[in-house]
């Protein structure tokens, strides 16, 4: 008989591998905790010298130290930092014409002894670049050569082994989280700033979008005046497709709106569509959102009301546009 486990059984998880694993989260989390004890002025030196940056935050690093620049980097970018990263070998062989004078470069290194990184920071001074260092040893070449030192020292790496590095990658990306967040704070960052840098993505789309990007313009605005048949309201209405028609006055504002809901309504009162008014079944009061607010605040508007449409209108009060749910699901507003 084969000894091999059938793929529909169930494989048993034993339970030393779960005390593991909660005593690695624990131990990480704890040199996480034992970091945050330890900040002191020198972080606040740091934060001040990114903040008075007039040119590029470079984040270098070898190794693991260089997967954890390279999120580092990221992060002070999408966070209103002009930044990025730098390979330490690469620069030693022509990266190096990237960094100018006024740049600042943020060194990795555990131990901070690293050859790559050694090698370029003679050649970074000479540039006038100035230099932050994260270590996990406040007395390596490299804390002491930097301008400011971060240590991201850690007691014990979370591997069984102690060899590969754990706990002393995740301090380290705990500690550049910290620094740009703190960036961040002190620029007074907005989400509609960090939208403006994800303009792709959801964020973007929900603070970046305006009501006037979305709506119906022009000869697409289903619209009647108010001594309109209901005969006309219902033509343009299904003429234009958008489930309504705007019922405006002699100025071009709206005074009323009618619905397919209208619509349906009318019938069951037995309303004769050959002869009635677009102003006796129309709904008064339509509501209007005016054209410059973001497209999410119409979806807030509708969702609040329970309706699927509004009126768009300008600072004079004027009918400008229309729009419904479909064209902001359309647009992943929602």
């Amino acid at each position: 008989m084969s000894s091999a486990v059938s793929a529909s059984q169930p494989v048993s998880v034993k339970q030393p591998t779960l005390v593991l694993a909660r005593d690695i989260l624990l131990l990480e989390a704890n040199e996480v905790k034992a970091l945050a004890a330890r900040l002191n002025g020198q972080f606040t030196d740091a934060v001040a010298m990114i903040l008075q940056c007039k040119g590029r935050v470079v984040v270098s690093g070898m190794g693991k130290s260089g997967h954890i620049g390279g999120k580092i980097a990221s992060t002070l970018a999408s966070t209103g930092t002009p930044a990025f990263f730098m390979h330490p070998a690469e620069a030693s062989h022509g990266d190096l014409g990237m960094i100018t004078a006024g740049d600042i470069v943020i060194a990795l290194s555990n131990s901070g002894e690293s050859d790559e990184i050694l090698a370029i920071v003679t050649p970074l001074k000479r540039l006038g670049a100035s230099i932050i260092a994260i270590t996990g040893n406040d007395n390596s070449t490299l804390a002491k050569a930097a301008d400011i030192h971060l240590s991201a020292h850690v007691e014990k790496e979370a591997c069984p082994l102690g060899l590969a590095p754990t706990s002393s990658t995740t301090v380290a990306l705990a500690l550049g989280d910290a620094l740009a967040l703190c960036v961040l704070d002190q620029r007074e960052f907005t989400a509609e700033d960090f939208a403006r840098s994800h303009p792709g993505g959801s964020l973007g789309r929900r603070l970046l979008i305006n009501v006037s990007d979305l709506m119906r313009t022009g000869e697409r605005i289903p619209q009647v005046f108010s001594d309109a048949t209901l005969q006309q309201g219902l033509l343009e209405m299904s003429r234009k497709g958008l489930g309504l028609t705007a019922i405006v006055d002699a100025n071009n504002a709206p005074i009323g709106i009618f619905t397919d809901g209208d619509l349906r309504r009318a019938f069951e009162q037995n309303v004769n569509v050959a002869t009635a008014s677009i102003a006796d079944v129309m709904h008064p009061n339509a509501f209007t959102i005016h054209q410059d607010k973001l497209a999410i605040e119409a979806v807030e508007l509708m969702e609040q009301h329970k309706i699927n449409a509004l009126l768009v209108t300008n600072d004079a009060g004027v009918l400008v546009g229309a729009l419904n749910m479909h064209d902001l699901l359309l647009a992943k507003v929602v």
